[in-house]
């Protein structure tokens, strides 16, 4: 699905969003373009050259170089890619223009090999990072560590900084790769440890969830985990169980740039009836940045786009922002842990933003 446009007038700003509107992450996708059109809309603050936003909707599934060489036809300002690191890497191979990156944590996105990416999300690699350090600080006991990832870029991603996190707080790590799909069979070869990690698709993370919590860990934590949905189907053997969150509304941080959570989820419930998941709020959050960027640099130029970006330092809705001047990896903004507690998400990580204690053992 795409939706092709005319030349707009210089008072019409024209953005782009090439994301999953169907396939197996359209689910995400379209959620981001539903906040995107919010944005668009009703929060779009931009220089005096532009009075409202035009917004072009080009489908990514199944090839999103070939939807982004697509979608530049229409010479548009601003420029979004999609959901997913997979989707986001082969969009930015199709395109010179500056990217807005708010769905894809991999950190094959950086700087020099993709000096058009801008991003606004925390990389992958810093997945686990504050569960171990959460469980360091309450279990000193816990020593060693059986980490479970998939072979594809997002799960090496998440495995090698875990590694590195893991061993920088005195933990020894077992490692059990698998490929795609093989998710159940790799968990019945998991030695026993401490703490267990996983990290790989969803899909791999349900079927692995049920052999791997037959064992007693003192922590556990899934990728999945830090999603509302994910890992449903555990019912009650959910409990306990730690993961990642980009963002969660009840740790929202009070933005100087852009509206509040509370604004935003207003009317994403009004439009899609249901809570804003983690990437509206990051598309969302993205065209809010995007605007800052256009606003300090006078001109929807790439170059000036990039260079505003990387001065810029604020916190909107989704967390701060600020851009690493060497990688242009996103590290103003915190991954948030998750503990499931009483049947609910709570966050136990960091601690000036923690709802509650981690509880230790699960």
């Amino acid at each position: 699905m795409s939706r092709t446009c005319r030349l707009t007038p210089l008072s019409e700003l024209h953005a782009l969003l090439v994301t999953p509107l169907s396939g197996p992450l359209s689910r995400f996708g379209r959620a981001g373009a539903e906040a995107l059109a919010i944005w668009a809309e009703a929060a779009a603050v931009l220089p005096p050259a532009w009075q409202r936003v035009q917004l072009t909707l080009c489908d990514a599934h199944p090839d999103a170089a070939t939807a982004m060489r697509r979608g530049l036809a229409s010479r548009p300002d601003l420029v979004f890619g999609p959901y997913g690191s997979g989707p986001a890497l082969r969009a930015l191979e199709g395109t010179e223009h500056a990217v807005w990156n708010h769905g894809g944590a991999s950190s094959r996105l950086r700087w020099p090999e993709h000096p058009n990416c801008i991003n606004t999300l925390a990389p992958a690699t810093r997945y686990f990072r504050g569960a171990l350090e959460a469980v360091r600080r309450a279990d000193t006991s816990a020593r060693s560590i059986a980490l479970l990832h998939v072979r594809t870029g997002f799960g090496d991603d998440v495995a090698r900084g875990a590694i590195a996190d893991a061993e920088r707080l005195g933990f020894h790590v077992t490692t059990t790769g698998f490929e795609k799909g093989e998710g159940a069979r790799a968990a019945r070869g998991v030695t026993a440890a401490d703490v267990l990690l996983v990290a790989a698709g969803f899909e791999d993370e349900q079927a692995a969830a049920p052999v791997l919590l037959q064992h007693a860990w003192r922590a556990a934590a899934f990728v999945g985990a830090g999603v509302e949905e994910v890992l449903r189907a555990l019912g009650d053997r959910r409990e306990g169980l730690l993961g990642p969150a980009q963002w969660i509304a009840a740790a929202a941080p009070r933005p100087n740039e852009g509206p509040d959570a509370a604004w935003f989820a207003e009317r994403y419930r009004a439009r899609t009836g249901s809570q804003p998941p983690y990437p509206a709020v990051q598309a969302f959050a993205a065209g809010v940045l995007a605007a800052r960027c256009l606003r300090e640099a006078g001109s929807a130029d790439g170059a000036a786009q990039l260079a505003a970006a990387r001065a810029l330092e604020c916190t909107t809705l989704f967390g701060k922002f600020r851009l690493d001047p060497d990688a242009g990896f996103q590290v103003g903004h915190e991954v948030l842990t998750v503990q499931w507690q009483d049947g609910a998400r709570r966050v136990v990580w960091p601690p000036d933003r923690a709802e509650r204690s981690l509880v230790v053992p699960r």
